[in-house]
Formats: structure tokens, C-alpha cells, sequence
């Protein structure tokens, strides 16, 4: 092969690349293995991971659920785990039936009008609400509080970084937990974007916020990291959201190290048009005979080009279709019991630490699953010496907001036994 193309060793083909920054030597890995020794060296090195078989009280954004067998089983038919983006709706209805079912249930939990057939992940789905409030209102400024998921905010700054809009974050009261700073909203906003449950874990008054945005002129979208909270909260539609996104992973899609997990997008029908993604809908054709078709495509290979309200090139189908899987398995009255487990869990582990000496609860707002503690010391120190009880404790807020050195943020879900809290609160005292 080198000598058909005129060269005398395979070097000289990355000859292009300086000789400084070459490797010059060869990759430290062993020799080539027999498939049994490749797989007694992977178990050995999963074995390390001891964090997963912890009893773990973290959140922040992917959360531990239990999610029933049928889903697992179902997504991994061929026919489901090979299907791909429906372009063709003629051989595509499965797909195209699945992501309508889908938006369906996005709508009916987030009390919107229309969904889309679902986002990358909850952080986009959020800066894609950013980009299309300024195509609705034809405002560039938008107010984005604090209490927002900190990654969520930094992946719509990477977003909106080369276009021209203004991003405003706005602080939380430090007795509530709550949105403040609402001063900041002018006659330039295009959108006042919150999360409820926010970071803090504490539930946003969306109607006094809905009427705020609303007040002048700007639209109000709501950001969703705890799915679950959808089954026992009013929908963010009732309280007068005008965009609601979040993140899906908690419709039984396993954590999975952060990813892949899937995104959902809801809005009032009247902007339909200016939302981003794809809109599955039914058609009827002229024998009365139903079918499922892409009914709103907006991406840029669509021809529309600069005009494209999107550049979303995939739907998470599979992932998409986990949750659907696992929102029909489960039902209404499974959804609200499964929320009402959390939520009483989260309760019962919250007003036993506050009872523990030198800790507290910095935050009056009531919480769904996920709540701040304050520790008589150093949230990472504290957190350490959980660890070495062999529990994860929760998440260190220094990371993400100074002066919050003492304060650790704790999830507790269904998957959380009574046995594990009160193992938590030893490990605390």
C-alpha cells in the first residue's frame, strides 16, 4: 500500500504534523488478549467502581429511580433499537407513533398545548428556549436566575455566545430559596427563564413569576430536572408557563454516568411554529384510514438554511421511547405515587437532619425531593467522612455558589429505604 502511493513507511504519512508534538514512541498497552483475559480485565476494573453499589443521596440534576423491566425489555427489540430519525413516514410508523405518544404525555404532564419529538438532553432543550423566545418576541435580552442549574446556564452561554443575546442572571433570596432580583425585568426581555424545583430543590411560585414576565411583555419558560415532580406539582401550564423544557432521564432512563438521556420542549400552540425540532402528528388519508407523519421539521437541512429555528440533528428516539415505555407502564396513579414517595421520603430524611445537632435547613421554601443542608463544618469535609461510612451523601454547593461552604444539597427518592436514611443520619451525627 505505501509503495502504490509513493511512500516508504507508514510515518511519513503524518508527515504533516510536527515532529515536537509526535508521540515518538509506542502506546503503553499490553499485548493483544484472548477474549476471556478481556473480559476478566474489564470485571476487575468495574469492580473498582464501588460508588455504584453505595447508598447514594445524590441529585442535582440525574436521579436515581426504579424503572420497571418492561422498559429495558422492550427497547432492546430490534426493531425499536435499530430504528432510526423517521424521514420516510411510509416505513416509519412505529417510530413516528412512539415520539406522537410522547408528545403527548409531555404535554399532559407540563399542562402545555404542543411538544416536540424530543431535545439532546434537558441543558439544551433550555438554551433552545433562550434562542427561540428572542424569534417569538424579537427581544435579545434574557433574565435567567441563579437558582437555574449552574451546567444548565453555562450550556446556554456556550449556545447563545455568537448571537446577540443578553443574558442576565438574577440572585435567590437566601431566607426562601427563591427567585429574586425581579427589578431586572424591562421592556427588552424576551424571557425570565426559572427551574422549579430549582437547584436548591425548593418549588417556585410559577404564577406570581408567570405574572411578572407576563407584566412586561416577556414570556416565561420554565426549566424541569426532576421529571418526577410533574406527577404531584400544579403543571407549569396551569401557572401560566409560556415554555416549559427540562430533562426526561427520570421516566426510567438509567443515570448512566450523565448521558445518553433526553430532553423535552412544550409549548402554546400559538408559537408553535417557532419552537425548535421535530412535531409528530396523525393524518387521515382519503379512506378515513389514520396515520402518523413528521408534521413540523425545522432543521437546517430542510432547505430553510439561515431561516432554520433549529440545527437539532437527532430526537433521541431510543431514549425517547424509554420513556414513554415507562410513563405508559406506570400510568397516573403510578406517576403520583411514585412523586408522593419522594417527595414524603425527602420530608421524613429533611426534618431528621434539622433535628441533629449543629445542622440545619438554610431554606424556608417547601422542597419535592431535594433539599440544602447547612453542616456544622465544611460541606466537603463533612461529605468525606459520609463517604468513608460508605454512603454519598449529597453534593457540595461551593462548587457551584460562594459563601455556601457549610451547605451540601441531599436527594432522596423511591430507591432510598428507610434503612439507608437512617444509616444517613448516623453517618451525619
Amino acid at each position: 500500500m505505501l509503495e502504490i502511493v509513493g511512500l516508504n513507511e507508514a510515518a511519513e504519512l503524518f508527515r504533516s504534523i510536527p515532529a515536537d508534538i509526535q508521540l515518538g514512541r509506542k502506546l503503553n498497552v499490553t499485548d493483544p488478549l484472548a477474549e476471556p483475559e478481556v473480559m476478566a480485565e474489564m470485571e476487575s476494573m468495574a469492580a473498582r467502581n464501588t460508588a455504584a453499589t453505595k447508598p447514594s443521596f445524590l441529585g442535582a440534576g440525574v436521579y436515581s429511580h426504579f424503572s420497571p423491566t418492561i422498559v429495558d425489555h422492550l427497547i432492546q427489540r430490534s426493531e425499536f433499537f435499530t430504528s432510526y430519525t423517521p424521514y420516510q413516514p411510509e416505513i416509519s410508523q412505529g417510530t413516528l407513533q412512539y415520539i406522537f405518544e410522547f408528545q403527548t404525555l409531555v404535554c399532559q404532564l407540563t399542562g402545555m398545548e404542543v411538544a416536540n419529538a424530543s431535545m439532546y438532553d434537558g441543558s439544551t432543550a433550555m438554551a433552545e428556549a433562550y434562542l427561540m423566545a428572542q424569534r417569538v418576541t424579537r427581544r435579545n435580552k434574557i433574565v435567567v436566575a441563579r437558582s437555574v442549574h449552574p451546567e444548565y446556564r453555562d450550556v446556554a452561554v456556550t449556545y447563545a455566545q455568537h448571537g446577540d443575546t443578553e443574558i442576565v442572571e438574577v440572585g435567590y433570596d437566601n431566607e426562601t430559596g427563591r427567585v429574586s432580583g425581579l427589578e431586572a425585568l424591562d421592556s427588552n426581555t424576551a424571557a425570565l427563564v426559572v427551574q422549579s424545583p430549582n437547584f436548591f430543590g425548593c418549588i417556585e411560585d410559577l404564577t406570581s413569576l408567570a405574572d411578572a414576565a407576563h407584566a412586561v411583555g416577556a414570556l416565561l419558560v420554565v426549566t424541569v430536572t426532576e421529571a418526577i415532580s410533574l406527577g404531584l406539582l400544579k403543571t407549569p401550564g396551569s401557572c401560566g408557563a409560556d415554555i416549559v423544557v427540562g430533562e426526561g432521564q427520570s421516566w426510567g432512563v438509567p443515570m448512566s454516568f450523565g448521558g445518553p438521556h433526553v430532553g423535552f420542549f412544550a409549548t402554546q400552540e400559538k408559537f408553535v411554529r417557532q419552537m425548535p425540532g421535530r412535531l409528530c402528528g396523525i393524518a387521515y388519508d382519503k379512506n378515513g384510514n389514520r396515520g402518523f407523519v413528521l408534521t413540523l421539521s425545522t432543521r437546517e437541512q430542510h432547505i430553510r438554511r439561515e431561516k432554520a429555528t433549529s440545527n437539532i440533528c437527532t430526537n433521541q428516539g431510543l431514549i425517547a421511547l424509554a420513556a414513554t415505555i415507562y410513563m405508559e407502564a406506570m400510568g397516573k396513579k403510578g406517576l403520583e405515587e411514585v412523586a408522593e414517595q419522594n417527595a414524603q421520603k425527602a420530608a421524613y430524611a429533611k426534618s431528621q437532619i434539622a433535628l441533629l445537632d449543629g445542622y440545619s435547613i438554610p431554606f424556608s421554601s417547601p422542597t419535592f425531593n431535594e433539599f440544602v443542608v447547612r453542616g456544622p463544618r465544611s460541606a466537603a469535609e463533612v461529605l468525606e467522612s459520609v463517604r468513608e461510612k460508605g454512603i454519598v451523601g449529597g453534593l457540595a454547593l461551593a462548587k457551584y455558589y460562594g459563601g455556601h461552604d457549610n451547605d451540601f444539597l441531599v436527594c432522596v427518592t423511591e430507591t432510598n429505604s428507610r434503612d439507608q436514611i437512617e444509616r444517613l443520619l448516623a453517618a451525619l451525627g
